[in-house]
């Protein structure tokens, strides 16, 4: 499965939802957004916040640069990778210990599997979900 870009086609007049990193400024136009958080049989949840982290792994190559970026303490980034490790039974995110040669972290096969699905499910519901939003937006004022 090739993997998707977040930032990629306009599926229902707002794009595929990106993570976001911080408000819209005031002059910004709102637009429609669909969120979506896949709840497993396991009780393992994968939503747009731990896929932020999966992501910014996979950019960064460091779970403390990733928690930076995306302003939660490493511990809280470590935690997200954590629960889905534990609630898939295999790791999504491999880590070297840090020291003179410095550390990182990569994301496992089932790590990149699990960001690709995740996306995957955004468009495919985005384009199901397109003419629900567009007729919701046309409901009448008052």
């Amino acid at each position: 499965m090739a993997p998707v870009d977040p930032s990629g086609p306009d599926v229902f007049g707002c794009g595929i939802m990106a993570p976001r990193k911080n408000r819209l400024p005031e002059t910004a136009k709102a637009s429609d957004r669909l969120s979506i958080r896949v709840d497993l049989a396991s009780g393992t949840r994968i939503g747009p916040g731990k896929i932020a982290v999966l992501e910014e792994i996979a950019r960064s190559g460091s779970i403390s640069a990733a928690g930076r970026a995306l302003r939660m303490s490493y511990r809280r980034t470590w935690e997200l990778v954590e629960e889905l490790n534990k609630g898939l039974g295999t790791p999504v995110v491999e880590t070297a210990a840090g020291g003179s040669g410095g550390g990182g972290a990569v994301l496992t096969k089932a790590g990149k599997a699990v960001v690709e699905r995740y996306r995957a499910i955004e468009v495919d519901a985005a384009a199901a979900v397109r003419k629900h939003i567009q007729a919701l937006n046309r409901l009448p004022s008052g």
